[in-house]
């Protein structure tokens, strides 16, 4: 299995040792390990020499970016305007209840991680829940479980 060291070198080899590189080095990291290790903030900053502020400047920036570990299926629910007025805060809530945690936090299990938004630009089809980039349009609560059901993790996965 590769150490940190080894997944920021080949990312450095991949877009050079240059200061641009690290928005695309942040999002491959993201994207590998589902959220950005402070160990390996501190070895981007050394290969890019670049400030380790600027680095967790970018990382707390942009809201794709996460400091603490995530899960496996990130669960977005808009709480916007048009979504709120629909009852989206109640499937924020339905889902908090099922998999007992609170927006912002993952699951024991690393299996979810639930998020709200404030507009996912699908207004007229809200409220709007996305899993892993997958839309679920005019959700009620009742329709929460079984979408949920799909992405559990069983036992040998």
């Amino acid at each position: 299995m590769p150490t940190e060291t080894d997944v920021v070198d080949s990312l450095i080899h991949k877009y050079g040792a240059k200061k641009e590189a690290l928005i695309p080095i942040l999002q491959d990291i993201q994207t590998d390990l589902n959220w950005l290790p402070e160990e390996v903030l501190k070895a981007v900053a050394e290969k890019l020499q670049v400030p380790l502020i600027d680095v967790y400047g970018a990382a707390t920036f942009y809201r794709t970016f996460s400091l603490k570990p995530r899960g496996k299926h990130i669960v977005t629910v808009c709480v916007g305007t048009a979504c709120h007025v629909r009852g989206g805060q109640r499937i924020v809530d339905e889902i908090g209840r099922r998999l007992e945690i609170a927006p912002g936090e993952t699951t024991q299990d690393k299996n979810f991680t639930l998020e709200t938004v404030n507009c996912l630009g699908c207004c007229a089809i809200g409220p709007i829940v996305v899993i892993d980039g997958e839309y679920y349009g005019e959700m009620i609560t009742r329709k929460v479980g079984s979408i949920l059901e799909k992405y559990q993790v069983t036992p040998g996965e």
